[in-house]
């Protein structure tokens, strides 16, 4: 493999920005357009996330020659249904209250493409959240701070959701939406390393 190849992160989390760029690094960053199926996927949660990630990449890819694009895609599993983005303030103070008092697992497709050879590398991590109960009033001062806005299940642990939470098994990156325990070792297979591990 050819070291340093350019790698772009399909993605408008600024959170997977941050990840990727703590871990050292060098990237371009350009947003997919591929918005989320509304259907309830056919298939298990964990083909369902690394399908999305696949998707987001392979848009993205297409407009490149020679290039590795990475990009993910985080969902929330409860009671083997998965819990999405929350419509408006009533439908994330009912995922909250749902979340709230059943344990969850959080699931991060990640997808890369070499650009060069069509070749691709797919992956997911998981990892079990466990909150603590909320009341109404917790519930609704949350809502107010409007931090559900656009997170899948209707919080975020990197953000006030993380008050809430009480147990957390497996990684914390995969719950911020890029689960940094695989990511490094995907993006190797790729010949691509961390800037600052080059300069070593």
């Amino acid at each position: 493999m050819v070291r340093n190849k350019k790698l772009i992160l399909a993605s408008g989390s600024p959170h997977r920005e941050a990840l990727l760029k703590q871990a050292g690094y060098r990237f371009d960053l350009i947003v997919p357009s591929l918005g989320e199926p509304a259907d309830k996927p056919a298939v298990s949660a964990k083909a369902w996330a690394e399908s999305i990630a696949y998707f987001k990449a392979r848009q993205v890819a297409e407009d490149y020659t020679d290039a590795a694009v990475i990009a993910a895609d985080t969902i929330v599993v409860c009671r083997n249904e998965v819990i999405g983005k929350a419509e408006n303030e009533e439908h994330a103070a009912d995922m909250l209250d749902l979340l709230s008092h059943n344990r969850h697992c959080v699931i991060t497709g990640v997808a890369i493409i070499d650009t060069s050879n069509d070749e691709r590398l797919i992956d997911s991590s998981v990892s079990w959240i466990t909150m603590k109960p909320m009341n109404r009033g917790e519930i609704d001062t949350y809502i107010a701070s409007g931090a559900w806005k656009g997170k899948s299940g209707a919080y975020a642990l990197q953000e006030e959701g993380d008050e809430f939470i009480s147990n957390i098994t497996g990684s914390k990156t995969n719950i911020i939406g890029l689960p940094m325990e695989i990511v490094p070792e995907m993006l190797k297979h790729f010949g691509i390393s961390p800037a600052r591990a080059t300069q070593d």
